[in-house]
């Protein structure tokens, strides 16, 4: 029983203890009284009274532990008074009779002393920790506000007119209130300084380019306001507003970001003082910069006269009072206090309401049909109900508010043995003084970094800051616990921990109104309720009022990678383990978990973090069956949100851009807030469709995977085998020692190292596969009997793409046989046909036969195809000869299922059916050039018989072949009878969109391996000849679509050299630029390693001419591939059917395919009815060739010649 509870009852008993101990202790009483006794009122602060109760426990068992001394020194007679008082304190106070006192005493006073004794001791080791952790916390209080006073204020100004009247109204600040100086400083011209100081920066609009130091800035002075640390923002602008270089970097938006942050406070003092700093760079307020100052003087309620004065200068600055309250971006607060300061000016003023004007609507001929209006329109809906919707959007916020989601692990669950529990039982310890080593370094660094940043260098405070310590020690623990046994390179690692970081930062929380909104707009949806009007998603949101979400600024590639690499030192240092676990026999020391070592890959070296191995053991024997994945990175539980803007769509509180771009860059951000609203609304619509696709988990299939990925692995099936099956190093005399011996030759010491450095590649790939399957599949068991959704955004191409990385149905044939729609439609006369017709295609079979033959033949092998979705593993196994063995088993499963059911034309299908593009690129150059030769062979011309361009190219490379062959060519004789369509199609399909013969030749020695009849001591040889046959053969059979090519390279080449990037406008109205600038390096220096952060996208850059001519071709045509699938779509929604895609290939039901396919042939001849190249000229004359001051540059005049001559296509084109 400790003291504390005794306390109490023995007051009595305590204080006729008192006189036996030390005379100085006697003074202690009232303190004792205060603690243990009964409670009494106190004006004390709560930080306060825990002191004083903390000093009183610890005085209190200093007067008992020197008791006890004296009561073992007098004898038994003393400790029987002890053990007659103590065991009845508590419940009456008082003394136990005499009689049963003495019973007994004598034998246990030796062991009841020595039990006081030791409870004496651990009760004041706690109070000695709790004193400790106090004075810690009052240390660092007095140290923050010491430090908060160091920070300086008052700006060191370079216009000695400037500084001073900033002096002279200092000294008479009780005459002249700060009010009124900001008024009269507002009156001045802002100071043009001669010498260095005139190169401040003037005036920049949004659309300005902050690179490199500015965007760092910037977002420093972001995360400054948004972590409450304004007073450590404000000393650092003045730092840098004192330093002539340093000033340069200042522009408006600083000034204004910092200034807004003392509005809120009311701190009008230091609000005048940014003012002073930005009337002494030379810069002109605008009106951001007037709504702090009003803002500011509504909080304080201000007399008239000042606000009067302002308004004043701001109208003579030419800037409208109305804009305060229309092209201001302001809260609710902020907007009041704001109205409350005009309005002491100006009474009657009433704010303007925002501007409602007449919905846009897009005029791009292509897209007139979509937005016209039509009563009779029926768009389709989902299948859930309201209630329904509303349930699942409070799980999806749930999911997103966690930020994290941990979901069970599908690796087959291990027996729980001693070794599994001991296992871990060890790691539990290990986390749990891991968070707390975690918590001490993340304290401990920020105390480093906030020291830098009082020196007025841009440290890393304030990053640390945006998040808990609680929410870093958990990431930073998932980190350690991903971290694969080879380990991962420093830089890479430094960029995810920095990425997440920001994108946790970003995560919105306007829960209320936000769960309102949805709810209205989930009856556009719903299977149960009506709308008004039939409208799109996006046009219901905007018409529910939808608030614009705040554009975030990105940050610099340096600080996520610095402030990455600061979490990643921390995790190393904190992250320590007993040495026992690696060598039992080992002293008791600690050890590192991570190690940082340097290894070559691609004959580059670099920093990797390497778990230790004897961790990596234990994770092994614990087989822990949790993944922890962020929110984003999964797919949602309820319809996402339209997208309405560049930035505002997809997830309910994460912001998630709607181009994807390299992380820092700003200029596709740009552009697409500079174009017209109207022109996106095609591509808005689109992402917004495709996301509204709901979907659910095949679970045959799903089980079946999971078998296999719990045995060993099936490669050739396309899962993958555990590590365990991974090739080991070699051994006896190939051994890696065996380099040692003397009597190995050099070159079997090469062949030796090769053959090492080949193991070790399998084994990574394999490890890198076998995690993408598992998180795979993982995600795939917990949505297993869920309905989810899969918001989409695209990239500065045009093409779309799933947000979610690890689940969705753009990923190999085993991801897209796991997923089917949500929402079932009856396959009516002709789904059935559909479904053999598209199996049939599966299997890569009859590629060149008509649509009636490919039924008939599966109507021949149906019996086969029932064998196989009857007993899949132990029957025939047909479907596991298929090009896509996955999706052909799923199909069998669907096909035996329909043909089964009492009437196949009402059985509900949920499987998707595809329809894919014959070589979508060779599509698009042969409509462009009218090549009547090209279009025939990718199915533009009307034929009995489908073409396959790729057994086409096949067999060209054959006829090249024998006549090498003829001639004795060993390579070409060696190829007989290996060369097929496989062999050649994906590099026949890529050459299009900018293969080289480079990457093609991988392509195809990837080809050659898996063939295992092939001798592959001429794959290398044997794939360098194909890729050149390959290549000559293209440009014998598409000749016409060449000089496309290269009018297009020529004009990107030239463009280049005239120091621009090469920009166009989709038929759509998309603007595309391309991010391809030369490097621009910065040197992260420090910590366990220097880091290199190179970038490409660094627009302050020269453009890189070798990739901005060589990319321009392949994305040009991409944007045109994302325009027709847009357009197929739009239009495939407003007949309402449920539509998804991967790039070129389109799916949908099996009973709307008829539909779709007509969609999309309709949608490809009206795309290319427009001159689309001759646009594309017009367009980039008007951007690079109409500058009067460089309009007499060498390469202009080259480039508007290469414009002009717009290729013309042969006259063999009809349609």
């Amino acid at each position: 029983m400790s003291a504390v509870r005794w306390g109490r009852g023995a007051a009595g008993f305590g204080r006729a203890l008192w006189p036996a101990g030390p005379p100085g202790l006697l003074a202690e009483e009232g303190a004792l009284g205060g603690v243990w006794g009964r409670k009494r009122s106190s004006t004390a602060s709560p930080c306060e009274q825990d002191r004083r109760k903390d000093w009183g426990h610890a005085e209190l068992l200093e007067v008992l532990k020197a008791r006890v001394r004296q009561l073992q020194a007098e004898g038994v007679a003393e400790v029987t008074v002890k053990r007659v008082a103590v065991p009845r304190a508590p419940e009456a106070g008082g003394a136990q009779p005499a009689r049963q006192a003495k019973a007994g005493a004598e034998g246990a006073a030796p062991a009841l002393s020595s039990r006081w004794a030791q409870k004496l001791d651990n009760d004041q080791r706690l109070m000695e920790k709790r004193k400790q952790r106090l004075e810690g916390k009052l240390q660092k209080h007095v140290e923050k506000v010491a430090w908060q006073k160091q920070l300086r204020l008052e700006p060191r100004l370079l216009s000695r007119k400037l500084a001073s009247q900033l002096q002279h109204w200092e000294q008479g600040t009780p005459r002249s209130p700060w009010e009124e100086q900001l008024a009269q400083l507002l009156q001045e011209a802002p100071q043009r300084l001669g010498g260095k100081a005139a190169a401040a920066p003037a005036v920049r609009g949004p659309e300005s380019r902050l690179e490199g130091q500015q965007q760092r800035l910037l977002s420093f002075f972001e995360c400054c306001l948004l972590t409450g640390h304004l007073p450590l923002a404000h000393h650092v602008l003045v730092t840098h507003h004192s330093k002539s270089q340093q000033r340069r970097l200042l522009t408006l938006s600083m000034y204004n970001m910092v200034m807004l942050g003392w509005a809120r406070q009311g701190s009008f003092k230091e609000l005048t003082y940014v003012f002073f700093m930005l009337k002494d760079a030379g810069l002109a307020p605008d009106l951001r910069s007037y709504a702090a100052a009003l803002q500011c003087m509504g909080r304080l309620d201000q007399d008239a006269g000042t606000i009067r004065r302002c308004l004043k200068q701001m109208a003579q600055d030419g800037l409208q009072l109305q804009g305060l309250f229309t092209a201001v971006p302001l809260g609710a607060e902020e907007r009041a206090e704001l109205l409350r300061a005009v309005r002491k000016a100006k009474p009657s003023f009433t704010p303007p309401r925002l501007p409602v004007s007449p919905p846009q609507v897009n005029t791009s001929p292509l897209l007139r049909d979509i937005y016209a209006k039509d009563p009779a329109v029926s768009y389709p809906r989902l299948h859930l109900s309201l209630k329904e919707l509303q349930g699942l959007f409070r799980r999806q916020l749930r999911v997103e508010m966690a930020t994290t989601i941990t979901v069970e692990s599908v690796e087959k669950v291990p027996l729980l043995t001693k070794e599994v529990l001991h296992a871990r039982k060890t790691l539990a310890g290990l986390r749990s003084r891991w968070k707390t080593a975690l918590y001490q370094e993340l304290q401990e660094t920020k105390e480093s970094e906030a020291h830098a940043a009082q020196e007025g260098r841009l440290s890393l405070f304030p990053y640390l800051c945006l998040l808990s310590e609680k929410e870093v020690v958990g990431m930073l623990l998932q980190t350690l616990q991903a971290l694969p046994a080879q380990g991962e390179s420093l830089l890479f690692l430094a960029h995810e921990l920095g990425l997440r970081v920001f994108k946790r930062k970003q995560l919105r929380n306007e829960v209320q109104e936000l769960e309102q909104r949805y709810s209205e707009y989930l009856h556009l949806l719903a299977s149960d309720t009506q709308v008004e009007e039939p409208c799109l998603p996006r046009q219901r949101w905007e018409a529910l009022g939808e608030t614009e979400a705040p554009h975030e600024q990105p940050w610099p590639t340096s600080v996520v990678v610095q402030l990455g690499k600061q979490l990643a030192e921390v995790l190393v240092r904190a992250a320590r383990m007993p040495s026992s676990l690696a060598a039992p026999r080992s002293p008791a020391t600690l050890i590192p978990v991570l190690y940082h070592v340097y290894s070559f890959r691609s004959f580059r070296q670099i920093g990797i973090l390497k778990p230790h191995p004897a961790f990596t053991q234990l994770l092994e024997t614990a087989a822990e069956r949790t993944l922890t994945f962020e929110s984003t990175d999964v797919p949602m539980l309820c319809p996402p949100l339209p997208w309405t803007s560049p930035h505002s769509g997809a997830f309910l509180l994460s912001p998630t851009k709607m181009m994807r771009s390299v992380e820092g860059s700003q200029q596709h951000q740009l552009l697409l807030e500079r174009c017209p609203p109207a022109e996106l609304h095609g591509a808005l619509d689109a992402l917004t469709q495709l996301g509204n696709c709901a979907w659910r988990v095949n679970g045959r299939v799903l089980d079946l995977v999971l078998e296999l990925f719990n045995d060993k692995g099936c490669p050739r099936l396309g899962v993958p085998a555990p590590p365990s099956e991974a090739p080991r190093p070699p051994e006896g005399r190939q051994a890696p020692k065996g380099c040692l011996l003397p009597e190995v030759s050099p070159a079997e010491k090469a062949e030796m190292r090769r053959e090492l450095a080949r193991r070790l590649k399998v084994a990574r790939e394999m490890q890198s596969l076998r995690a993408d399957a598992l998180y795979r599949l993982s995600l795939a068991q917990h949505l297993r009997h869920c309905v989810f959704w899969l918001p989409h955004n695209m990239d500065f191409r045009g093409r779309t793409y799933p947000c979610s990385p690890h689940f969705n149905h753009l990923g190999s044939d085993l991801a897209r046989a796991l997923l089917e729609f949500a929402q079932g439609r009856p396959l009516g006369p002709h789904g059935l046909n559909w479904l053999k017709i598209h199996l049939v295609n599966l299997t890569g079979l009859k590629k060149r036969e008509s649509l009636e033959a490919r039924r008939d033949y599966a109507d021949e092998l149906m019996e086969d195809i029932l064998d196989s979705a009857d007993r899949p593993m132990t029957g025939r196994k047909w479907w596991m000869e298929a090009d896509e063995p996955w999706q052909a088993l799923a199909c069998c499963m669907e096909v035996a299922r329909a043909v089964r059911a009492p009437d196949p034309t009402a059985y509900v299908s949920h499987f998707p059916v595809h329809q894919d593009g014959s070589c979508n690129g060779l599509q698009h150059y042969a409509a462009l050039g009218r090549d009547g030769a090209g279009a025939a062979s990718v199915n533009l011309l009307p034929s009995d018989l489908p073409q396959d361009v790729y057994s086409e190219v096949a067999a060209q490379v054959e006829v090249f072949r024998r006549q090498d062959a003829e001639q004795g060519v060993r390579v070409a004789q060696m190829l007989e009878g290996f060369i097929g369509r496989k062999v050649v199609k994906q590099t026949v399909m890529t050459v299009v969109y900018g293969v080289t013969r480079y990457g093609g030749r991988l392509q195809i020695e990837k080809r050659l391996r898996e063939i295992h009849d092939f001798p592959q001591d001429f794959v290398w040889e044997a794939s360098h000849y194909l890729v050149r046959q390959v290549f000559n053969s293209l440009q014998e059979m598409f000749s016409g679509t060449r000089s496309i090519q290269r009018w297009l390279t020529e004009s990107a080449r030239l463009i280049s050299h005239t120091g621009s990037a090469v920009e166009w406008v989709t038929p759509l109205g998309i603007p595309i630029v391309q991010p391809y600038h030369r490097d621009s390096k910065v040197m992260i220096k420090g910590g366990l390693q220097s880091l290199t952060v190179s970038s490409s996208v660094d627009t302050s850059q020269k453009p890189n001419t070798l990739k901005q001519k060589n990319g321009f071709p392949p994305n040009f045509i991409h944007s045109l591939d994302s325009s027709h699938m847009i357009l197929t779509a739009l239009h495939c929604y407003r007949k309402g059917l449920t539509f998804v895609s991967v790039h070129d290939c389109f799916w949908t039901h099996a009973a709307d395919v008829a539909v779709m396919n007509q969609v999309c042939r309709e949608q490809f001849v009206r795309l290319h009815s427009q001159p689309i190249l001759h646009n594309l000229s017009r367009f980039l004359i008007k951007r690079f060739c109409s500058d009067p001051r460089t309009s007499k540059s060498v390469w202009v005049s080259r480039l508007m010649d290469t414009l002009l001559s717009v290729p013309k296509g042969p006259s063999t084109w009809s349609r």
